[in-house]
């Protein structure tokens, strides 16, 4: 490999592993990058569980029909689980020969020339990749017999220095992500117990009032029986659409259209109101992008179902020029923009604009009382 065939080999596999946020995403593709830059046939990446095993194991150079065929690993692995303690770089001629070595499942290939390095933030291993069986010609071999190079040592040292930057990186923002679902669903509990206490207790106080009343006034109780009815409708709808907003949304594996779409078509059926979902000609964008759109168009449906009373929300995800913009419409009672700071609080704008300017982009809103809402988010791509 060329200085400068290798250069951009290293160029890549270093941005490939920081082009996901997603844990399992990004360990595959260490793995990956780790096998194809240094020309293994094999390649592995074992993530500590804390108790001197794996709590998770990746391999790349083995097929889905091998791996199964050779089973779990052991929970104390020999020379691999060792790495997890002694946090040095390995490189063997022959790991079969190592004292630590303690043989393979029958299903396991064989291997040889062997390369281990730890990945480390600090004193804390993260995880530790293994090479195994570099392709090269016999005559290659180095004197001390391994076909790894001092060199290939010193290029997956670096490659693991960048591991531990992605992997960390991805940790802290599904964490984030995690925090983000619990302020959503504390949010969502708290309109839950609003919205749907307050048909509770009217729904209670109208069946006992219908109770009291059916013998010297039936016809007054069988129109607060009709109310019960009603209520009991209402309360329905709520308990429902509480259902829907607290189920997590598919963004990670069916991205941000399909899951709009079929969000916005469970709405519609759970609400009185008529809500539409109109796309035209986006493409994927970056995962935060697309989670900041996914949140924003939910406060600006929820805002138009729960507290603006409309008959009618549209909603519409289109490119504008470079830009792709989420446009939500709604008939509803609107507000007065000169009131935006109790508006604002009330309605989670500020929750809005900060999501949109969290990921580059903009947010406007325009509405009139008695005329409706039209919040636009605009993120640059698309």
């Amino acid at each position: 490999m060329g200085p400068r065939t290798g250069l951009a080999a290293v160029s890549a596999a270093l941005l490939a592993m920081n082009r996901t946020l997603q844990v399992r995403d990004v360990l595959q593709t260490i793995v990956g990058s780790a096998r194809e830059l240094l020309d293994a046939r094999y390649a592995a990446l074992g993530i500590p569980d804390g108790n001197g095993g794996f709590a998770q194991f990746l391999v790349d150079g083995i097929s889905e029909r091998q791996w199964k065929a050779i089973g779990p690993l052991p929970r104390q692995h020999g020379i691999l689980a060792a790495m997890l303690h002694g946090a040095t770089p390995v490189r063997l001629a022959d790991v079969r020969q190592d004292p630590r070595f303690e043989g393979w499942p029958a299903a396991h290939p064989e291997m040889s020339d062997f390369l281990g390095m730890p990945i480390a933030d600090g004193e804390e291993v993260l995880g530790a990749l293994f090479l195994a069986n570099k392709r090269c010609p016999p005559g290659r071999r180095r004197p001390d017999g391994c076909a790894f190079s001092a060199d290939d040592e010193q290029l997956l040292r670096l490659l693991a220095e960048h591991a531990a930057i992605a992997l960390t990186n991805a940790r802290l923002y599904e964490r984030s992500r995690e925090l983000t679902i619990a302020d959503e669903r504390a949010r969502l509990a708290h309109e839950l117990h609003d919205a749907v206490a307050q048909k509770l207790f009217s729904l209670r106080l109208t069946a006992q009032a219908a109770a009291a009343l059916v013998d010297r006034d039936p016809e007054r109780a069988r129109s607060e029986l009709r109310e019960v009815t009603t209520l009991a409708a209402e309360a329905a709808d709520e308990l429902r659409a509480a259902v829907i907003e607290l189920r997590p949304a598919a963004l990670d594996e069916d991205g941000l259209t399909a899951t709009l779409r079929a969000q916005i078509q469970v709405l519609d059926r759970a609400h009185p109101a008529r809500v539409t979902f109109d796309c035209q000609d986006t493409r994927a964008l970056p995962p935060r992008q697309e989670a900041a759109l996914l949140r924003v168009a939910q406060e600006a449906l929820h805002n138009a179902l729960r507290h603006a009373a409309a008959a009618r929300v549209e909603v519409a995800l289109f490119r504008r020029g470079p830009a792709t913009v989420l446009r939500v419409a709604d008939d509803g009672t609107g507000f007065d923009p000169v009131a935006v700071r109790t508006a604002g609080r009330h309605l989670g704008l500020v929750s809005m604009r900060d999501r949109a300017s969290g990921v580059g982009g903009g947010l406007t809103v325009e509405s009139t009382p008695g005329k409706g809402t039209v919040i636009e988010m605009e993120v640059p791509g698309g």
